[in-house]
């Protein structure tokens, strides 16, 4: 016999932003962060064959997002590109990360304060409360290199010597 367990989650409202993009669901910002730098960062949409869930396994499509600007780039859905979100209808290319640099920020703060060197951190946007944390990934995998059409370990390795001094700094 096994007691009842729940567990209690704070419920996030979309920021109407993101509210466009995602018919059902609630999409995030992935940021992978490598010794205080961000270094990779895409947006996973969640679709109505996902569920409304954000898994690209489960048919969410990835976004790249070009790391110093906050737009985006090239998206995937199943492993093979795409131009066109499928609920919405919406380009892929061209959509600006609101609050960009703050959010790189935060990822780094956040994932500098859980004490890991590398990692990925999922953010969300919330109506009222705006950019919250919903996870640090000590394995954040590796689909962030197919909607971004780049190479994860040459950022990795060109950065692997670089020293910074604070969060601020890294971004």
């Amino acid at each position: 016999y096994l007691p009842d367990q729940a567990f209690i989650e704070e419920r996030i409202i979309l920021d109407p932003f993101f509210r466009k993009l995602a018919p059902i669901g609630i999409p995030d910002v992935r940021v992978i962060v490598f010794q205080s730098i961000p270094v990779m960062a895409m947006i996973r949409i969640p679709t109505v064959e996902s569920s409304g869930k954000a898994n690209l396994h489960l048919g969410a499509v990835a976004i790249g997002i070009d790391i110093r600007t906050g737009i985006t780039t090239h998206a995937i859905h199943h492993n093979e590109q795409i131009t066109i979100l499928p609920d919405t209808k919406l380009k892929v290319r061209g959509i600006k990360i609101p609050k960009w640099n703050e959010l790189l920020l935060l990822a780094t703060r956040a994932l500098n304060t859980s004490g890991l060197g590398y990692g990925g951190v999922d953010i969300v946007f919330d109506a009222k409360k705006g950019m919250m944390v919903l996870e640090l990934n000590a394995r954040p995998g590796l689909a962030i290199q197919n909607a971004n059409l780049k190479s994860l370990r040459t950022r990795l390795e060109r950065i692997e010597d670089v020293k910074v001094q604070s969060a601020s700094r890294g971004v």
